[in-house]
């Protein structure tokens, strides 16, 4: 039987996500100061993160189980590694690794059932946004960003949110490129999530690239800003990632997956 910890540190938006979605919220002690979107943890005490961060507060925590994720800074995880505390890093790069983290928490959390739960409830959601995407007459070629200097495309799962919302990721995920790549990949949509901006990312800097002045997405003013944790936090909130990419790549499509939404509700009440 895996042990159930109850005081957990959760070094990454994702984690804390995972286990607030899987009732485990009473044993987060602190979190990540990346972790403010995160319904539920206001007022936890607020820590670094697997890059950067004092290991103090981790000793002060009383912390029986740390976990982090994806990025990782050598001698930050060399730092916590000497702590008398276990750890936990996690590194998913698809929507599998990501239902297998949160089949290892909800092991680890004592919540077994609920992280199975909440794995079927993210893949019903992704099933209906597919089916939906489905009726598009088009399938728009996109490019998702993480950042923009150096220029990072958005993680490997976010590939797999564009489609599953009806479009083509034309730029490899997860990796450095160039203004060039971008131009020569020449995308419909470019959607713009820095990281740990919230939805502060500058839609008017890729529109006055000089060199994206001929991509489509440019010439038809196809650049978006979306919250980065809907395609940057490898956990429950891709599902709404996924619903925001479908909204921005097939606007035609919203009355249907408005009807999607109100169907499945007036079967939830009814219990079909």
């Amino acid at each position: 039987m895996t042990k159930k910890f109850q005081r957990i540190v959760s070094l990454a938006p994702s984690v804390t996500s995972i286990l607030v979605a899987i009732g485990a919220r009473r044993q987060i002690v602190a979190v990540s100061r990346w972790c403010k979107h995160v319904a539920q943890v206001d007022g936890l005490p607020e820590l670094g993160d697997c890059w950067e961060m004092d290991t103090a507060p981790l000793v002060e925590a009383r912390s029986t189980l740390i976990i982090g994720s994806v990025p990782f800074k050598t001698e930050t995880v060399q730092k916590i590694l000497t702590l008398p505390v276990p750890f936990l890093a996690l590194n998913p790069r698809t929507l599998a690794d990501v239902e297998g983290d949160i089949r290892a928490l909800g092991a680890l959390a004592g919540a077994d059932a609920r992280a199975g739960v909440l794995i079927r409830e993210m893949r019903d959601k992704f099933a209906g946004i597919r089916k939906i995407a489905k009726r598009a007459k088009t399938r728009p070629r996109v490019y998702c960003e993480a950042w923009p200097n150096p220029r990072i495309s958005s993680p490997p799962w976010a590939a797999e949110l564009v489609e599953i919302a009806g479009g083509e990721m034309v730029v490899p995920a997860g990796e450095r490129v160039s203004d060039a790549d971008v131009a020569r990949a020449s995308p419909d949509v470019i959607v713009l999530a820095w990281t740990a901006t919230g939805g502060k990312s500058k839609p008017e800097q890729a529109l006055a690239n000089p060199a994206w002045q001929k991509v489509p997405a440019v010439r038809g003013r196809r650049v978006f800003a979306m919250r980065d944790e809907l395609l940057n936090t490898p956990g429950p909130p891709l599902v709404h990632g996924a619903e925001e990419l479908l909204r921005l790549l097939h606007p035609e499509l919203m009355s249907d997956a408005r009807h999607y939404e109100t169907t499945k509700a007036a079967k939830g009440r009814t219990g079909t």
